[in-house]
């Protein structure tokens, strides 16, 4: 068997006719704005980046602290219920 399209499939030329419904709500409040994205710069990133990374070793050292102290895995153990 052939891989690919049949020759039954509809054709590319045959145009996809839009509902022509007004929009409502969000849709309506966009339609004549024009949004642009713009990649954010080297502080924003430097920023995100040493917030995501001193979350991540605080997450390791309550990981840590979790596992050898008795005391505080009570505390989180009994926090928990």
């Amino acid at each position: 068997m052939v891989k690919g399209f049949s020759d039954n499939e509809v054709k590319d030329n045959v145009e996809i006719k839009e509902s022509k419904q007004e929009k409502k709500g969000l849709a309506s409040f966009l339609k004549g704005k024009k949004f642009t994205y713009t990649l954010p710069g080297k502080k924003q990133i430097n920023i995100f980046g040493s917030i995501v990374l001193s979350l991540n070793v605080i997450l390791i050292l309550l990981v840590i602290l979790y596992l050898n102290n008795q005391e505080f895995h009570d505390f989180v153990f009994n926090f928990g219920r």
